[in-house]
């Protein structure tokens, strides 16, 4: 019970404190891009220390290498269908008028939930794992989310209105978890394995797409390294504990 009151707490925590800097104030470009690298690394780390070696326990090595891709495909699927968001930027990718407030909340709640899938997994393999993840994606959906809502009041021009509807989409991402968690979690071997590894897929294309070219190491190498290192070491602690 405890760890399922963190997760639930990180999930709105991470999303909730992006869209109050987004509205309130811009953090320092170093904390953003350190933010981004640590996040980074942690998803990398937990798929390729836990969620694939727990795995390939279960799981023959010809499902792990075809799940893996699978969850990569996917979200790459979903990344270009739904409009997007680069929180490196600041701003939407593209930034015409053109994009609907109805089409960017669909966008973003359709990402969120993915991201909730991904913990409700890690939960089912082990309580640890899914608060790891959890904390993790929260530090991403700080900078994802004040990319959301600075757009999302250019539109609306109405900071209440805009947190207020960015706070619904949170839900998509507890609906993702609850999925994730509940469904699959007296779900038979090869189905619990084979969700590990798309979890991982889809952790390693949002690290590798979204997160490590907004974190501009090369801009910020102190930073930027010291984040990744800690981000691995994190992950190794959580592999031992787990």
């Amino acid at each position: 019970m405890q760890h399922l009151f963190w997760i639930i707490f990180l999930i709105f925590f991470g999303q909730t404190l992006g869209l109050l800097i987004g509205l309130i104030k811009r953090p320092s470009t170093v904390i953003l891009h350190g933010s981004l690298a640590f996040a980074a690394s942690i998803m990398l780390g937990i798929s390729f220390f836990e969620l694939i070696p727990q795995a390939a326990k279960i799981i023959s090595f010809h499902l792990v290498a075809f799940s893996f891709i699978a969850g990569i495909i996917l979200m790459r699927f979903i990344d270009k269908l739904l409009p997007h968001i680069n929180p490196g930027l600041f701003k939407k990718e593209n930034s015409s008028v053109q994009r609907s407030v109805t089409m960017l909340v669909i966008g973003m709640a359709l990402h969120n939930l993915p991201e909730g899938m991904v913990i409700g997994v890690g939960f089912a393999l082990s309580p640890a794992v899914g608060v790891m993840l959890a904390l993790g994606i929260a530090v991403q959906d700080v900078a994802e989310n004040f990319a959301t809502i600075v757009p999302l009041y250019g539109l609306t021009k109405n900071r209440i209105k805009s947190f207020l509807i960015t706070m619904v989409i949170i839900l998509f991402e507890l609906v993702g978890f609850a999925f994730g968690y509940y469904v699959l979690r007296g779900a038979p071997g090869n189905l619990l394995g084979i969700s590990l590894v798309i979890a991982a897929g889809i952790m390693t294309y949002i690290a590798i797409e979204e997160l490590i070219p907004s974190a501009k190491i090369r801009q910020n190498l102190k930073i930027g390294i010291s984040s990744i290192i800690l981000g691995v070491a994190v992950a190794l602690l959580i592999s031992f504990l787990s």
